[in-house]
């Protein structure tokens, strides 16, 4: 009998014998030099055995001998496996193909990103590394090596002290660290320290030069707060004056704040876009049509394929258009003063400064009229209150 590799090369049948008589069937087989195996009675009483596939075909002889028939019950081996296989070509191709695909898409730059530059722009980065052979949609097997590519970039641009080149999946990160000149002292003439505006004074501190005036005094504007002339009579000189001032200032506001205002609310519909993303391109799969309301807002959320640390090129993208409309809504006399006087601490803090604190506000006057409310508000406020002014100073003999 031959070996079971050799078997399920030639390809195995089991058959069972029907009618005539199975017992001779087997015997003149065998007799014959056919090579039959597991021969065994089944329990419905039919007799079983397997044969290969060319023995199968010469035992045409033998059933015309015998009576018999037999029915083919099972098959296996390298032909059957083949003849399968063959039905499924396209099935198999297309999943050889989607891993080709995957492995290529793979092995591109995707994306290149820029850290850590401030006086070199990023154009010019790009262009370099370009250069270099670095540059989106550039198979990753054909870059530099990483130490020699950051060593030519640090020579291609002026000003850098170190490039990192870093490859994550399909992106490049490239890390810049510029060198760091030292600044440049302003040169500042004399000058005193004077007020902006008129102002309760509620905190001097003198860097440089002599101070004229104390906490609590009541200033000008206009008035020298921090002198840059020190010394006496006798001997004096010109200093540029520095130090910290604060005061309390009071800014008065007219205010009109509307009763009824227009706001954008959401109506509950919507339509949906999804995309395939490849890359920096999306092709849309669904939701296609015209924009079906007559005010809107798009609010897009993005997916990308990832493995492990690597994020792959391809993804999905859906957009969702929210229709919206715009209502009117009518505020209680209360509510309009309180965004009045909301409007008008932003308008404070802009002219004050942003370090300005707003210690109180006053309402002197408040009516509604037209389909408005009018005030008029006081705020008190600390701030800086210092402003520069240059000085010549002629020293006598």
């Amino acid at each position: 009998m031959k070996g079971q590799g050799v078997q399920w090369l030639q390809g195995v049948v089991v058959v069972q014998a029907r009618g005539g008589k199975p017992e001779d069937l087997v015997n003149r087989a065998l007799a014959g030099g056919l090579s039959l195996s597991a021969i065994r009675w089944t329990s419905s009483g039919k007799l079983q055995f397997e044969v290969s596939v060319d023995d199968f075909f010469k035992l045409r002889p033998f059933l015309k001998q015998t009576g018999c028939r037999v029915h083919v019950v099972k098959r296996g081996g390298l032909p059957f496996w083949m003849a399968k296989a063959e039905k499924r070509i396209w099935f198999a191709g297309g999943i050889a193909l989607f891993f080709i695909v995957i492995f290529l898409l793979s092995s591109l730059v995707w994306k290149i990103e820029v850290d850590g530059n401030t006086k070199i722009s990023k154009e010019q980065i790009l262009q370099a590394a370009k250069a270099e052979g670095l540059y989106t949609l550039q198979w990753s097997f054909r870059l530099q090596d990483a130490d020699v590519l950051s060593k030519k970039l640090v020579t291609a641009l002026p000003g850098t002290t170190w490039i990192g080149v870093e490859k994550i999946g399909t992106k490049v990160r490239i890390q810049v660290v510029e060198m760091s000149l030292p600044e440049q002292a302003s040169l500042n003439n004399p000058r005193h320290l004077v007020a902006s505006s008129d102002a309760v004074v509620t905190q001097i501190v003198a860097e440089a030069g002599k101070p004229l005036v104390r906490k609590n005094a009541r200033v000008k504007k206009g008035q020298t707060l921090i002198s840059g002339i020190i010394g006496n009579e006798n001997y004096s000189k010109t200093v540029v004056a520095k130090g910290v001032v604060r005061g309390l200032v009071w800014y008065e506001f007219e205010v009109e704040a509307p009763l009824t205002q227009q706001v954008k609310v959401y109506t509950g519909e919507k339509k949906t876009k999804w995309y395939a993303v490849i890359g920096s391109r999306a092709l849309q799969l669904s939701g296609f049509g015209d924009n079906p309301f007559r005010q809107s807002e798009t609010v897009t959320s993005e997916e990308r394929v990832s493995w492990r640390d690597w994020t792959l090129p391809f993804g999905r993208m859906k957009e969702t258009v929210l229709e919206s409309e715009t209502r009117e809504r009518t505020l209680t006399e209360e509510e309009a003063s309180e965004v009045g006087l909301m409007q008008a601490k932003a308008d404070v803090m802009e002219k004050a400064g942003t370090d300005a604190v707003i210690l109180d506000e006053i309402v002197l006057h408040e009516k509604a009229d037209n389909g408005k409310v009018y005030m008029k508000v006081l705020f008190e406020v600390e701030q800086s209150i210092v402003e520069e002014m240059p000085l010549v100073h002629m020293q006598g003999d």
